[in-house]
This record gives structure tokens, C-alpha cells and sequence, in this order.
């Protein structure tokens, strides 16, 4: 601090030093001192200096500086003031105080932008550098990331290709300047958007890189937050940047479109009817906007990524928005122009688009077309240059590709749809192109060429289209009314140049007989025509006259070239002999060139939007530049050619017709060969299906014969037995699913208490044999009892009462146990009887009566089985009878796969003599090739051209595509 007071104060006190001296002694303290202080005070003197000694501070300190950044780095606020010394020294923003000198002194010194392109070599030239630089914008302080915002900016502005290419692969530095978007500090945030306008400008890789750093996301944001269209300088700054990364860079608007953006631009345009405040700010923001969505649906876009954000901008309700202000009313006239500009090719060549404008309505009373409405502004000469051909723009891309349109406009022209209560159309491009106005004359006649083009049906329709020019005369076609105007335009009074007037409605006439030889009839009609062409074209006019002669000779010529001779007088050799005589040949050719060479046809070609600066410039139309050079060469060709040279190309034609007519004609032998091959293959194929399945059904039903014979024979075995027949009739019964309801269940149910009734008497003997066993051991008790009955008495010789009462309870229980017995023998008895009387093999005690009832039951039931037995053999020998026919079926299909074997070997025989046919045909055309060939040389010995050569190659490629097709 006390050396810059002292280097500083000096100059005062005593003799005034340098400003070299003074800048040399701050860089060599810069370089020398050890201490931070001094370092950082001297650098300050020099950022002081970098105004006022900007040559001597840049030439002497900037080595000092750079080496400032790479070894203070950890001091922010050295950096900060080398940083604004950079800046100083570079930008070309930076007021310079003049320096003290003379005059001649000053004069000497190079120029603030020359210092400012040579400092930045100097920086740059070590790329590293710039990687420093970059590297500081990660550091958070305001004082040290802001001015290292503006430095990159200023290197940007005065080298930007070598800056962006040191950017370009230096790690992370785009990722870096886009953290800028994120800051929170206004200032830091703007200059950041101001420092990637410069980065992205004009290089493809790098506006990719950015937009997939959510660039768009963030920018959009950033536009919302601000208020749109409402917001200030920002909004303006995020929108060129916008503009910057989506203008030619297809990939960047496929991923605008991808990314659901589109979809966000819609609120943009939300502008309420009652803010008539449009500031200037809000005007730029709006024109911006409306360029953007420009650029999405620009012509010159790729046509899938055109067509497909015209769809996004349709489905979201983005053109409902800019149709709404096109509309409104209030809307300063820049931005309804930009806005019609932008509808146009919002709906260029998009049939749903042009449909939705097609049905919306000015809101007015009553409700008029916003097509009619646009045409009024159009027509009206008092209205702004530049609003009229954005409305022309507007209807010519309303018309592009869209026939419906072009139906529409020339519907509202013919006598049997004309509104006398409302304008149509119609109405006003017949006004337009009859007016006093040759900028109308023009306009009009261009919308309605636009109404014609492509479209034959819509030609012949405006043929039809009568004029009533004055009370008590006839009314006239429009295309006589044209003509009229035309050979009569220098004899009215214009407002303009007449000039514009006569090339409008010559290119109208032009586009109409293009293609169409009805109106070409119709204008030859009209015997004052021709001479009124050959006269324009024969004169030396000066040059702004020439592009009329040219029109003129490309209307004649087309008369030429579409003419079907059905006029006597002005059939194709007349009107040749005709220029070779009055105008001649060769000036005829030259004064056609004059539409090519003109120096607004190249301008026209270059873009369908008209855009000129002046009302007189507008001269041609950019479709029929495309016209033009179409006819160009045709027109020549036809003029050109001798009556002799016309006969020999009929003759050409008329064989090249033959061997086409011939080469189809076997064609269509072989496409119908083919076919029938075809056919028989397919039926084959469905006999040999029909074959298999019968051979299947026929296996099926076999198996299902040898299984009925098999349980035949197993009824016929076990038919004989009496009690076996009703186990035979349920077998029988089941296998031909006709068993009788009511005699399953009885039979179950009888089985059922069969099983029950033996289980019963199997527990009774069980308990009998117990009981049995029990007799014997109380009989065997009871002997013995009997004998030491003398032994059971007491000392008096009286018995005891105790054996007296034992003996009596088991002579009880023995009684009680007999009877039991008895009992159990009487139902085991029962139970043998009772299964005997169900079978029917009962004893004698069962009624008679029951048992003849019971045998009755059993004879019919044989006699059933019986008669089940009859019915198998019937089925039997209907399937036998079925067998026999399937196998005779089976014979005739395999006869019928033999003939069918037989027609194919023959249709395959046909196929190969055919072939040979076919190959004797290509030998005869190689003949007719061979012969063509020497009549191409004779014509082209004669001195004439011969182009046709795809057309007579054609026929070749066709046999070889079909010889490839034929089946083998």
C-alpha cells in the first residue's frame, strides 16, 4: 500500500511520470513482491490504469496477470481485481479515458477493437488459460464469478470460433456456464444468459450440448417466472437464446418437440382482449415468440419434422391461440403480421390445419371467413406493405398441397355458388386483379394461380367462370377478361407500375394452360392473342420490359406444347412456323432465357415467403419459378423440332407403344398363369387337408367298429347264463348310453341292502359262536358244581345259603341265554332266506306267487337284452356300411390328388413353354432395341438431341423385374 501511494503520489509532487514507467513498475512489484498485500495493491493500481493506459497495461502485464490467476487462486479478491483488469483490456464496451498526448501520438495507436482481438490471441493462445477461467466459475463469490462471466463473454464476442473450440473440449466447461442459469443472484443469472447467446452462436455442437443440459426446461422456467410476454429485457434474453439453439438444428427441435415444449409455448400467446398496453418490451418479447414457433414449422425444416410440431401445435391448442390474435383487434400491425406470417406455415401443407382455418370466423357481424377478411386486407391498397404479403403468404400456404381449398375458392366464383348478400373469396380476387392497383393486380393474380396449381379439375372449372363487365353488354370468361387487360395495359392508368400488372396476370395465364389443353383451345380461340404474343416478343423493349417478352414467349410456348390440334390455324406446326417466321428461333429461345436471368427469379426460388422492401420488386412468385424451370427445357425441345424429327418420334413412339403393348400383354398372360398356379395350389393344398382329416376320421371310426365288435362278442359269451343276463343288459346299457334310469337306481339300492343284511348276519354268527362258548363253560360249571355240593355244607349238616343263591342265578342266566340262542338261530334263518328270495333261488317256504313274479321280471329281462343285443348288430352294420364308403371316398380323393398331380405337371409344362415363348420375345425385342438404337444414331446424325433414353430403358427393366418374378 505505501509503494502505490508512493508510485501514485509521486506524480504530483514531483516530475509527471509515464504511464509506461508507472504500469512497468506495478508489474515488476506484481512479479517480485512476496507479500499478498503488496501483490493484491498493485494489481488494484493496474485495473485503475487499464482504462487510461490500456496499450501499455495489456502489452507489459498480461503474462503478470495470467500468472496471478494460476498461483493466487485462493485470495478472491486478487482475483477478483485481475479479473476486471482482463476485462478492461479486453471488452470493447469499456469507455476509454483519453490518454494524455498530442494528437499525432493518438492517431498511432491501434483501435479499441484491434487491441481487443489481440489481447484475446494472447490469452488464448495457451488453452490452458481459458480452462483457468472456466474453472473460476465454479467459485461462488460474487466477485469473483461475475467478472469471470464477463470476461468469457468479451472473449466470445471477439474470437468466437476459437474460444467455442477451446470450450468445446475443455471437461465440463459447458456444464459449468450452465450452473449460471441456477444462481440466484439476477445479475449473475442475466449475464450468464448474455455469455451463452455468444457460446451458442453458430455452432451446431455446442447448441446440442446445451439443449441436453435441460437448457430448454430452464429457460422456459426462467421465461414464466419473468411473466412472458409481459416481462422485460430477461424474457428477451432466455428467447434468443432459444432462437439460438433450435435455428437450423434439426436435432435440437426434435427434441423440443419430443420434450412436451411445444405444449408450453401455447400460454405465450394468451393475450387478453381488454390490454391495449403493448409496450415496447412486450412487442419485442411477442415478435420473438411468434419467431420461435417459426422455426419449429419453418418450410425449409426437414418435412416429417415440420409436419409433425404442425400436428403437436394443432393438438395443444397452440393455432386456436395465434388464430385468436389474428383475429383480435388492438394488435400493434408488426406483430399481426409476424402473427399471419406465422400461421402460414403453421398450416403449410397440413390438411388438418388448413381445414381449421378454413372454419374460423372474424368476429364480426355477421360472422365473415377469416380467409375473406385477410383477402380484404389484401386488396386494399391503403393498408401496410409488408401486412399485404403476409396475407398473400397466408393464402398461398392455405392452398399449398390442399385441393379441397383450392375447390373451395374457385367454387365461390362460379354462377351457381355466388352470394349476392355477402363477399366471397372469389369475389375479392376478381375485384383485386381487375382494380386500379397493379400491387392488387399482382397479389390477385398470384392467389389465384396458387388456386390453380396441380389441380387440372379446378382449371377447367374456372373456364366457366362469366364476368359481366358493363350494363348491356355480354358477359365475358375471366380468361378472355385477362387477355384484355393484358394487350390493353399500357392504355390504362395505374396506381404502380403497369409493368407488375402484366407479369401477374401472365403468370396467372401461364399456370392456368399448364397441363391443360382445354384452356389452351380456349385462349387460341381468341384470334387476337397469338398476334398480340408474337408482337411482344418480336420488339426491342427496354429492360424493364424483358421479363414481359420472356412471359409472353413461355405463354406462346406452352400454347406449343399443350396444343391437341384442334384448331385448324393454330395447330403445333403453325405456331412454329409462325415464330421461325416473325420472331425466329434462336431470339424466341433467348427471349424465354430472360425469366432465368431475371435477378429476382433467383431471389423468388429461394424461399416460398415473398419478403421485399419495396412494392415494385415483387415480380415473381416463388411456385412459379419451379414452373418455370420445368417448362424451360420443354418448351425448347418443342419449338425445335422439325416436322420430319416430330414424324420420326411418332414413329419411335408409336413402336416404343407397340413393344409395351406387346411386353403387357405377356405380362398379363403371366400375371393370369400365375394366378391359376395360385389357385391350384391352394386347392391342393385343401384336398391334401380334407384327405388327412378323412384319414383320421376314417382311423377314429375303425377303432370305435373293433371296439362295438368286441363287446358283441363279449355279450354273445356271456349271454347264455339265466343269472348273468342283468349284468349283461347294464354292460350293454352302458356302452351305447341307453341304460334305463329307473332300473340303475332299483338295482343299486337292492345291491346296497344286499351288502347291508350280509354285514348283519356276519355280526350275528359272531355273537351266536360267543354265546355257543358261553353255554359250554356254564354246562361245564355246572357238573362240577354238582359234585362238591356235599362238600358245601356247614358243621351242623344243613347246606349254606351262598352256593344256593349262586347256582340259581346261572340256572337263570343259562334259561335266559337259550332263549337268546333261540332267537339268533330264528333270524340267521331269516337272513339265508331273505338273500335267496331276492335272487330268486329261494326255498320252498317263499310264495309261489312271488317267485313266478320274480321269473316273469327275469324273462323280461332277458328278452330286453335281447333286443339291445338286435340293435347292436344293426349299429354294427351301419358302420360297417359307413367303413365301406369312407374307403370308396378315400379312392376317389386319392384319384382326384392324382389328377390335380397330373394338371400341375401339365400347368408346370405350360409355365416352361412359355418361358421359352418369353425368351424368343426378349430376342425379339434385343431386334427392336438394336433397330431403335440405329434410329436414336440416324436422329442424332441428323443434329437432334435424344433425352429419352430412361424411357426406352424402361421396357428392360420391366422384363428383367418380371423374369425375376416367374415361379421356378
Amino acid at each position: 500500500m505505501n509503494f502505490l501511494r508512493g508510485v501514485m503520489g509521486g506524480q504530483s509532487a514531483g516530475p509527471q511520470r509515464s504511464g509506461a514507467e508507472t504500469v512497468q513498475k506495478l508489474c515488476d512489484r506484481v512479479a517480485s513482491a512476496t507479500l499478498l498485500e503488496d501483490r493484491r495493491d498493485a494489481v488494484r493500481a493496474l485495473k485503475s490504469l487499464s482504462k487510461k493506459y490500456r496499450l501499455e497495461v495489456g502489452s507489459q502485464a498480461m503474462e503478470h496477470l495470467i500468472n496471478v490467476l494460476q498461483m493466487d487462486r485462493s485470495d478472491s479478491e486478487i482475483i477478483g481485481y485481475t479479473l476486471d483488469t482482463l476485462y478492461n483490456l479486453i471488452s470493447n464496451d469499456v469507455e476509454e479515458e483519453e490518454p494524455d498526448g498530442s494528437e499525432e501520438e493518438n492517431v498511432h495507436k491501434p483501435s479499441s477493437e484491434d487491441l481487443a482481438v489481440q489481447y484475446t490471441e494472447i490469452f488464448i493462445k495457451q488453452p490452458e488459460n481459458l480452462t483457468l477461467l472456466l474453472s473460476l466459475l465454479e467459485e461462488f463469490d460474487f466477485h469473483v464469478r461475475w467478472p469471470a462471466v464477463k470476461l468469457l463473454t468479451a472473449f466470445l464476442k471477439n474470437l468466437g470460433p476459437q474460444v467455442q473450440q477451446i470450450i468445446l473440449v475443455s471437461p465440463m466447461g459447458v456444464s459449468r456456464m450452465m450452473d449460471l442459469l441456477a444462481d440466484s443472484r439476477e445479475v449473475i443469472r442475466n449475464d450468464g444468459l448474455l455469455l451463452l447467446q455468444q457460446l451458442t452462436k453458430g455452432n451446431a455442437a455446442i447448441q446440442k450440448i446445451v439443449a441436453f443440459e435441460s437448457a430448454f426446461e430452464r429457460l422456459l422456467d426462467i421465461i414464466t417466472e419473468e411473466g412472458m410476454s409481459d416481462g422485460g429485457i430477461v424474457v428477451e434474453d432466455c428467447l434468443l437464446l432459444l432462437l439460438n439453439l433450435m435455428k437450423n438444428n434439426s436435432s435440437n427441435q426434435n427434441f423440443f418437440k419430443e420434450g412436451s415444449y411445444i405444449q408450453r409455448m401455447k400460454t405465450w400467446f394468451e393475450v387478453a382482449e381488454e390490454n391495449l398496453n403493448w409496450s415496447a418490451q412486450k412487442v419485442t418479447n411477442l415478435h420473438l415468440m411468434l419467431q420461435l414457433v417459426r422455426v419449429l414449422v419453418s418450410p425449409v425444416n426437414p418435412p416429417g419434422a415440420t409436419s409433425t410440431c404442425q400436428k403437436s401445435a394443432f393438438q395443444c391448442g397452440l393455432l386456436q391461440q395465434l388464430c385468436t390474435i389474428l383475429m383480435a383487434t388492438g394488435v400493434p400491425a408488426d406483430i399481426l403480421t409476424e402473427t399471419i406470417n406465422t400461421v402460414s406455415e403453421v398450416i403449410r401443407g397440413s390438411q388438418v390445419n388448413q381445414d381449421y382455418f378454413a372454419s374460423v370466423n372474424a368476429p364480426s357481424n355477421p360472422p365473415r371467413p377469416a380467409i375473406v377478411v385477410l383477402l380484404m386486407s389484401m386488396v386494399n391498397e391503403r393498408q401496410p406493405f409488408v401486412l399485404r404479403c403476409a396475407v398473400l403468404y397466408c393464402f398461398q400456404c392455405f392452398l399449398y398441397k390442399n385441393q379441397r381449398g383450392q375447390a373451395e375458392i374457385v367454387a365461390t366464383l362460379l354462377p351457381t355458388t355466388i352470394d349476392a348478400n355477402s363477399i366471397s373469396a372469389g369475389q375479392l380476387l376478381c375485384g383485386g386483379l381487375f382494380s386500379a392497383d397493379s400491387l392488387s393486380n399482382w397479389c390477385a393474380a398470384v392467389a389465384l394461380a396458387h388456386a390453380l396449381q396441380d389441380n387440372s379439375v379446378q382449371k377447367e372449372q374456372l373456364l366457366r367462370v362469366q364476368l359481366a363487365t358493363s350494363l348491356g353488354n355480354p358477359p365475358v370468361s375471366l380468361l378472355q377478361q385477362c387477355t384484355n387487360i393484358l394487350s390493353q395495359g399500357d392504355k390504362i392508368n395505374r396506381r404502380g407500375s403497369n409493368v407488375q400488372t402484366r407479369v401477374g396476370l401472365l403468370m396467372l395465364l401461364s399456370t392456368w394452360m399448364t397441363d391443360c389443353p382445354i384452356a389452351v383451345t380456349h385462349f387460341l380461340h381468341n384470334q387476337t392473342n397469338v398476334p398480340f404474343l408474337t408482337a411482344q416478343i418480336s420488339e426491342n423493349l427496354g429492360e424493364e420490359e424483358q421479363l414481359v417478352q420472356g412471359l409472353c414467349a413461355l405463354l406462346l410456348g406452352i400454347c406449343i406444347y399443350d396444343n391437341e390440334n384442334t384448331l385448324e390455324n393454330y395447330t403445333k406446326e403453325k405456331l412454329k412456323q409462325l415464330i421461325e417466321k416473325r420472331i425466329g428461333k434462336e431470339i424466341f429461345i433467348e427471349k424465354l432465357a430472360y425469366i432465368s436471368k431475371h435477378e429476382l427469379y433467383s431471389r423468388a426460388g429461394q424461399k416460398p415467403q415473398p419478403s421485399y422492401s419495396i412494392p415494385e420488386q415483387m415480380l415473381l412468385d416463388h411456385e412459379f419459378t419451379k414452373l418455370v424451370k420445368e417448362l424451360e427445357v420443354q418448351i425448347i425441345k418443342a419449338v425445335q423440332k422439325s416436322s420430319e424429327d416430330e414424324k420420326k418420334e411418332e414413329e419411335v413412339k408409336k413402336s416404343l407403344e407397340q413393344h409395351d403393348s406387346i411386353i403387357s400383354q405377356y405380362k398379363e398372360l403371366i400375371r393370369e398363369q400365375d394366378m391359376q398356379l395360385n389357385e391350384l395350389k391352394k386347392q391342393v393344398t385343401a384336398l391334401t387337408t380334407q384327405n388327412e382329416q378323412s384319414q383320421t376320421m376314417i382311423t377314429q371310426q375303425a377303432a370305435q367298429i373293433q371296439q362295438l365288435k368286441d363287446q358283441y362278442n363279449l355279450l354273445k359269451i356271456q349271454g347264455k347264463p339265466v343269472d348273468s343276463h342283468h349284468h349283461m343288459h347294464n354292460e350293454a346299457a352302458q356302452i351305447n348310453g341307453i341304460q334305463p334310469k329307473a332300473d340303475m337306481e332299483e338295482i343299486g339300492r337292492l345291491q346296497e341292502e344286499l351288502e347291508q343284511l350280509k354285514k348283519q348276519h356276519g355280526i350275528l354268527e359272531g355273537q351266536l359262536a360267543e354265546k355257543d362258548l358261553i353255554i359250554d363253560k356254564m354246562q361245564t360249571s355246572q357238573i362240577s358244581g354238582n359234585k362238591d355240593t356235599d362238600d358245601c355244607t356247614d358243621n351242623s349238616g344243613e347246606p349254606t345259603a351262598a352256593p344256593h343263591k349262586e347256582l340259581e342265578t346261572l340256572r337263570t342266566l343259562v334259561q335266559t341265554q337259550a332263549a337268546e340262542i333261540s332267537q339268533l338261530q330264528a333270524k340267521k334263518q331269516e337272513l339265508e332266506n331273505q338273500p335267496a328270495a331276492m335272487t330268486g333261488l329261494g326255498s320252498g317256504d317263499v310264495d309261489r306267487d312271488s317267485s313266478l313274479r320274480r321269473i316273469t321280471q327275469l324273462e323280461s329281462r332277458v328278452s330286453a337284452l335281447d333286443d339291445e343285443n338286435q340293435k347292436l348288430k344293426g349299429q354294427v352294420r351301419v358302420l360297417t356300411e359307413e367303413k365301406d364308403s369312407l374307403d370308396q371316398q378315400m379312392t376317389r380323393t386319392s384319384n382326384t390328388v392324382v389328377i390335380l398331380q397330373t394338371d400341375k405337371s401339365r400347368l408346370q409344362q405350360e409355365v416352361v413353354e412359355s418361358k421359352k415363348e418369353q425368351d424368343d420375345l426378349l430376342v425379339l425385342l434385343a431386334d427392336q432395341d438394336q433397330k431403335i438404337f440405329s434410329l436414336k444414331n440416324k436422329l442424332k446424325e441428323l443434329g437432334e438431341a435424344i433425352e429419352d433414353e430412361d424411357d426406352m430403358e424402361s421396357g428392360d427393366q420391366d422384363d428383367d423385374d418380371y423374369d425375376e418374378d416367374e415361379p421356378n
